[in-house]
């Protein structure tokens, strides 16, 4: 937490000012009892009405300067307590957003929604109600049992003995049912984990008619939330009774020995009625207290995981001049490269090496989990190579500012994702200096001019992951979006898999057009890479051929059977 706590100094007047308000609504509290036993043994006793106005209007008075206490508190703090919010949320989305890939991929990306969302709004609701009552409450409970010494030492003993039975039975109960309460959390998530597979799952669900199978399960999951909810209530539902028992024992132990006491003349009516508020105030301020450390107690919990994101170091460290590119030197270029992900038991890729041309179209193909992706993802640095160098315009990548390197590089990743908005936004993304006659060429080059057109134009709105566009039309956006930039590199990572023949054949002529720019193809498709002038073979991470699509046919027996698994194998060919 105290690593959070730097995102308060901006309220620093708020978190002094809410709390001083606090305890001026506390002290206005504290008098009411005062006032009441005043109108009680001088007014009523003496039947002084103009008295017991008086003193009327001085409950009023207390009561309206205690609500514009309250208020002014609640004001300050939740000023505070929100800001503080922003701030950190600001603050962790900003490093998240410095973070490598392999940080990302390590922490989780439900975790770091997670971190994002309930636990920054844990932690500014904690903030909110430590602001107000961290000092209230227990300035209320001492300032009461003072307030009933001043009343009768004897009595007031009766009190001191009720308080720590109060606090032992909310705390008690309290410390059983936090545990169990996390419990709960836990067995909410597995059921809205079901729910949530199930909603994104249900095609899969009914095309296998496993309905029956996942109710079951549902089911399952939720008896047993519903009987840790139980076993947690059982116990926490003698929160309440037993607080008020305690303490109506205590009223009637302070009514038994003050009713003695006012017969004898050595306390009156009203000082009864007082200390019977004062411990009425001592309850309802110790309950308060014990749902104050519950909140604490998670919001400290919270704090712990976002402190922990906060804590990663992003892992990519980079100059911040750009280097002199030079002259005659490769696009891109592979020199011994392996890679091995963090936590892998293998080597994703193993000493590749090879060269790139500015203007060449390379062609990457191979199995499932080949590596194909991740080759590609070393060259815009989303990953750093375990071993050797990868170097763009014959310089090493890890000496290129992250910003001035991907100013290079346009990707098309697997999954098309566009983001909601305009198509006029989403393809802005590529370069937010483009102008509509160079988005249209991109979209033209993309074989995307015809659905833009269909849907209306540039300004036609894109739903949330562009869900109201079909695979194909998602992919030639997002093809068109990193043509706006005018990439010096541009990688289609498996970008047309949902395109038809007819327009994945047009797509590839329009990017043969562009001039100077280096293409690299992931395909599975041996059409989409036969104009390559180099495609790349992958089996386990190893580059197991590299040459032309006539080359590969004569040489490599992988690249053999890509290819004749899509194409028919000429009359008395044997199988290599």
């Amino acid at each position: 937490m105290k690593r959070l706590l730097v995102y308060l100094k901006d309220y620093k007047k708020e978190s002094i000012l809410a709390p001083l308000f606090k305890l001026l609504e506390a002290c206005f509290d504290l008098l009411v009892p005062l006032v009441m036993t005043a109108i009680i043994d001088v007014g009523i006793a003496q039947a002084d009405r103009p008295y017991i106005y008086r003193m009327c209007l001085v409950l009023v008075l207390l009561a309206v300067v205690g609500m514009a206490s309250a208020v002014t508190a609640q004001y300050f703090a939740a000023k505070a307590a929100v800001g503080f919010g922003a701030k950190v949320r600001h603050a962790l989305f900003r490093h998240i957003q410095h973070l490598s890939f392999g940080e990302v991929d390590r922490i989780g990306t439900s975790t770091l929604i997670t971190r994002l969302t309930s636990d920054c709004n844990t932690v500014q609701s904690g903030v909110n109600m430590a602001l107000r009552l961290l000092l209230r409450s227990p300035i209320v409970v001492f300032g009461a049992l003072i307030m009933a010494f001043t009343i009768d030492w004897q009595c007031a003993l009766i009190v001191a003995t009720v308080i720590p039975l109060i606090a032992g039975a909310v705390f008690g109960i309290t410390g059983i049912t936090i545990p169990g309460y996390k419990r709960v959390q836990g067995k909410l998530d597995r059921v809205l984990g079901i729910t949530h597979e199930n909603l994104t799952g249900v095609r899969v669900l009914r095309a296998f008619r496993r309905e029956d199978a996942e109710v079951e399960r549902f089911d399952a999951g939720n008896e047993a939330l519903t009987q840790e909810n139980l076993r947690v209530g059982r116990v926490a539902v003698l929160l309440n009774p037993l607080t008020y028992l305690i303490i109506n024992l205590g009223v009637l132990v302070i009514i038994y020995v003050g009713g003695f006491r006012v017969e004898a003349g050595t306390m009156t009516q009203g000082q009864i009625v007082a200390l019977v508020n004062y411990m009425a105030q001592i309850l309802v301020e110790l309950v308060k207290l014990a749902n104050l450390i519950n909140q604490l107690s998670k919001t400290l919990s919270s704090a712990d995981r976002i402190a922990a994101v906060l804590a990663v170091e992003p892992g990519m460290g980079a100059p911040e001049n750009a280097p002199e590119a030079q002259s005659a030197a490769p696009a891109v270029s592979f020199q011994n490269v392996s890679l091995t992900y963090q936590g892998a038991g293998a080597e994703s890729l193993t000493d590749l090496t090879f060269t790139v041309m500015p203007g060449e179209t390379i062609g990457i193909v191979g199995g499932t989990g080949s590596g194909k992706s991740s080759l590609v993802e070393l060259i815009p640095r989303f990953y750093d190579a375990t071993v050797g160098s990868v170097q763009v315009d014959g310089i090493d990548v890890k000496d290129y500012p992250l910003s001035e390197l991907r100013k290079k590089i346009g990707i098309v990743p697997q999954k098309a994702v566009l983001f909601t908005g305009t198509i006029r936004s989403n393809l802005k993304w590529g370069n937010e200096d483009a102008t509509d006659e160079g988005l249209w060429e991109a979209l033209r080059l993309a074989q995307a001019e015809d659905v833009v057109k269909g849907k209306g134009g540039l300004d036609a709105a894109v739903a949330q992951n562009g869900r109201n566009f079909s695979g194909g039309q998602r992919q030639r956006l997002t093809i068109a979006r990193a043509l706006v930039g005018s990439p010096e590199i541009l990688i289609l990572d498996d970008s047309a898999s949902a395109l038809d023949y007819a327009t994945d054949a047009a797509l590839r002529k329009a990017l043969r057009s562009i001039q100077n720019t280096t293409v690299f193809i992931v395909s599975q498709r041996a059409s989409s890479l036969a104009h390559a002038d180099q495609i790349i073979v992958l089996e386990d991470g190893k580059a197991v051929g590299i040459g032309t699509s006539r080359e590969l046919l004569e040489t490599c027996p992988v690249y053999q059977e890509i290819y004749y698994t899509q194409f028919q194998k000429p009359a008395g060919k044997e199988a290599q």
